[in-house]
């Protein structure tokens, strides 16, 4: 299973036993420290908000290169599984949040003992962090999901598609991103070729292939006290199993399932005491009725690539709300600016110089906001994505694709 773990679950590297952490410099007038553990893009996107608010934000940077460590003015140098490492940072913090899912149960118990509070709580984390808990927590809450089962063995797998019906679909709990750590499995024989190795790290979770409409997504953030604030429920365009582009709000979306979807992800976050941005993936189904209906796919208890439309498109975007709703701060509105707000990914391809490209799009288009992550040049990884807002979807949509595909070096006029 090791190549289906992100760049997150690696072993701790020789840089995350550094010298001593310094304190981050106080804000003047009392104002708290924000820990963030891990270092990429969605901390790197927390850094304005944090400063537009007044708070400190301090990161716990895997590399001195990573992309929020380029930016942050206090990113020390630590693996997130480092215990000692994380113990050491979160003594300087009045609050510990979170730029991924995958810190480790005997560092997340390390910091609780410290008294530090942590949003979300180790207790909600598990369902992000353990697909399995997910669902059976969402069925006993009577969220709708697809068909599932826990398999042990191969011989699961296939008494599970020989019930429901070939093909399906297998993930592994933990671990799995873009697309990663899930197969399709369509035979008996398919389970054996392909899956039969990932039991060495314990079950498998199994879910029906889902037959879906499109796919959407609901971001509601949450804070302490109770207070929680919905976004519009958007679509989300997948390539190659990586999300592409975003319409905010979702078109042609019913209103009853759109006021049901966001009903869902409010209940999820209250019930599962959610503090700080939950996103909720889904897929819009038929019913059997022949109604719209929906399914969960996925939760992430941080900032999404779903949510990136916010940053331009709403009044509060979400890495601010998340920041107010770990301080438990009064959230922000969540008011759409625009009728339309698309974003679409910044993918790389195989040039690897961005600047000339980044000032074309500029130039060439001066209502696209172009968001690069000071990452280096890999093909297929995110670099960083484009927003634009307007009255007239069709036009805003190329727009952002043109701009994202200049970027990438796809187009070259």
């Amino acid at each position: 299973m090791a190549d289906l773990i992100p760049h997150a679950d690696e072993p701790p590297t020789p840089e995350s036993a550094g010298a001593a952490i310094p304190p981050p410099a106080p804000t003047p007038g009392g104002f708290p420290v924000v820990g963030m553990i891990g270092s990429g893009q969605l901390a790197r996107m927390s850094v304005g908000p944090a400063a537009e608010l007044g708070i400190t934000l301090s990161v716990l940077s895997t590399d001195a290169f990573d992309s929020a460590a380029l930016v942050a003015a206090h990113a020390p140098v630590g693996h997130h599984a480092d215990l000692e490492r994380v113990v050491e940072f979160a003594q300087h913090c009045d609050v510990i949040t979170f730029d991924h899912e995958h810190v480790p149960d005997d560092v997340l118990d390390a910091v609780a003992e410290l008294g530090v509070p942590m949003h979300p709580s180790p207790a909600a984390l598990r369902y992000a962090q353990d697909k399995l808990a997910m669902r059976e927590r969402l069925g006993e809450l009577g969220i709708p999901c697809p068909q599932w089962a826990r398999a042990e063995s191969v011989s699961d797998v296939v008494e599970f598609g020989d019930r429901i019906g070939w093909p399906i679909v297998a993930k592994t709990p933990r671990g799995g991103y873009d697309g990663k750590g899930v197969r399709q499995i369509r035979s008996a024989e398919d389970a054996r070729s392909q899956i039969s190795e990932w039991f060495d790290g314990g079950a498998v979770l199994l879910e029906e292939r889902v037959e879906f409409v499109r796919e959407l997504a609901i971001l509601v953030a949450r804070s302490p006290s109770g207070q929680a604030a919905a976004w519009p429920v958007v679509e989300t365009v997948q390539t190659d199993s990586i999300c592409t582009e975003v319409l905010a709000p979702a078109p042609d979306l019913v209103p009853g399932l759109a006021a049901a979807i966001t009903e869902a992800g409010l209940r999820v976050a209250g019930e599962l005491e959610v503090t700080g941005v939950l996103a909720v993936e889904l897929f819009e189904v038929v019913a059997a009725d022949g109604t719209p209906a929906f399914v969960v796919n996925e939760l992430a208890m941080r900032p999404h690539n779903s949510g990136h439309w916010t940053m331009d498109g709403a009044v509060t975007g979400q890495f601010e709300q998340h920041l107010r709703a770990v301080l438990d701060l009064p959230l922000g509105s969540p008011r759409p600016r625009d009728r339309w707000t698309v974003m679409a990914n910044i993918l790389g391809g195989e040039v690897e110089e961005l600047y000339s490209s980044y000032r074309h799009v500029m130039a060439r288009d001066p209502e696209i906001k172009v968001h690069l992550y000071g990452k280096s040049v890999r093909p297929g990884r995110k670099l960083g994505h484009v927003n634009v807002g307007g009255t007239h979807l069709a036009s805003l949509r190329e727009r952002a694709r043109h701009a994202a595909d200049y970027i990438q070096g796809v187009i070259d006029e």
